[in-house]
């Protein structure tokens, strides 16, 4: 007879995220290699000369640091923290499921701000925590109130929230000052401040010196700011005695010698991501109002992705995609009149709207307006 698994983990549901699905590719005849995928948000730019020779030279042979050295140090002077503060992770996932497993007991009531990244319940529901939600409507263009997260704070006491800032799929960036308004308001609370997406943002106020409350963790990614994808390359910044207990339970050799070395030689390309952000900034403005002159309704966005509303997003996803063009369908996020668009290189973005501009030509997408 096979072994069950704990009951929290028969009964969890799994995140749907964006990205190629092989799978569905070959079954509609398409090459992986051609489509555009506009579905992930991370920098669509050519990796560094540097960065690509440091992959290459990577050692292999024998296991990588646990301990991440060489990559926290070059991360706590960019960051002006100490290497004790910094925790490597392959990925914010892998991070936000560590917080959990190092943190959560069963029924522990735990905050999250809705629509947002799925990944947050999931370690939940591992752990067998109590999800409580604060859902942003559609009355506000679903953008969260911060008086609204407070009241929950002080009604429920949480455990712990999950605030993702830019929030992931809204693009809303919350303020210095309402952000302090929610540690303030849970002082006994664990806040995990998921900055995935912060280089995006422009003209982000510094959240770091928060780390010194003590209660206070701070995700970030290298996936999205240098298109680590297929590397996996996260990391958190937090107080030292937060890093001590997640590297308790934090596997050995969980970041692997390849990402290590192109995260620190990526971390050395100076100007590489601003020049990068310059050219995705360019490429959203072009983006927006190429599909807004299509009759098309947006959400504003102080990330670099944006939802755009067409009523039927599965069966606007498929359309694009049949002309190979992958966008994200947000019916995941509990957003089923949306999908989300993170801009690609111009001539990729230009490729997205004569598409749109040939499916309305065709009367394809009178049904999506």
């Amino acid at each position: 007879m096979p072994v069950s698994p704990r009951l929290e983990i028969e009964k969890m549901k799994t995140s749907q995220h964006g990205g190629l699905n092989w799978s569905e590719l070959a079954s509609l005849g398409l090459n992986p290699e051609a489509v555009i995928d506009f579905s992930v948000c991370t920098n669509p730019y050519p990796l560094p000369r540097r960065v690509k020779e440091a992959m290459r030279n990577a050692v292999i042979n024998r296991y990588p640091d646990s301990e991440a050295t060489e990559f926290r140090q070059a991360l706590a002077k960019k960051l002006g923290v100490a290497p004790e503060n910094i925790l490597a992770g392959s990925g914010t996932t892998e991070l936000i499921r560590l917080i959990a497993l190092t943190y959560f007991r069963p029924g522990d009531p735990v905050l999250i701000l809705e629509p947002t990244f799925g990944e947050y319940e999931v370690a939940c529901q591992v752990m067998g925590a109590q999800v409580l939600r604060q859902r942003a409507r559609a009355e506000d263009s679903h953008s969260l109130k911060i008086e609204e997260t407070v009241s929950i704070v002080q009604q429920h006491r949480p455990r712990a929230l999950f605030i993702c800032n830019p929030n992931n799929p809204t693009g809303q960036y919350f303020s210095s000052d309402e952000i302090k308004a929610i540690v303030n308001a849970a002082p006994d609370s664990l806040l995990i401040l998921d900055e995935a997406y912060i280089s995006f943002v422009e003209r982000a106020w510094q959240s770091l010196g928060l780390i010194e409350r003590g209660n206070i963790i701070i995700l970030r990614s290298m996936t999205k700011d240098y298109g680590l994808t297929g590397l996996r390359l996260g990391y958190l910044i937090a107080g030292r005695e937060i890093v001590k207990h997640l590297h308790r339970t934090c596997p050995p050799w969980n970041v692997n010698s390849i990402a290590q070395k192109a995260g620190i030689a990526a971390l050395e390309e100076t100007d590489y991501l601003e020049q990068c952000l310059t050219k995705i900034v360019k490429a959203k403005q072009y983006l927006r109002r190429g599909i807004e002159r299509l009759g098309f309704i947006m959400l504003p966005s102080q990330a670099h992705f944006f939802l755009v509303r067409v009523k039927q997003a599965t069966a606007f996803r498929a359309a694009l995609l049949k002309q190979g063009i992958l966008v994200r369908d947000c019916t995941s996020f509990g957003l089923p009149e949306y999908v989300r668009i993170a801009p690609r290189r111009m001539a990729d973005c230009r490729k997205l709207i004569a598409t749109l501009h040939a499916l309305k030509k065709q009367g394809e997408l009178n049904h999506f307006l």
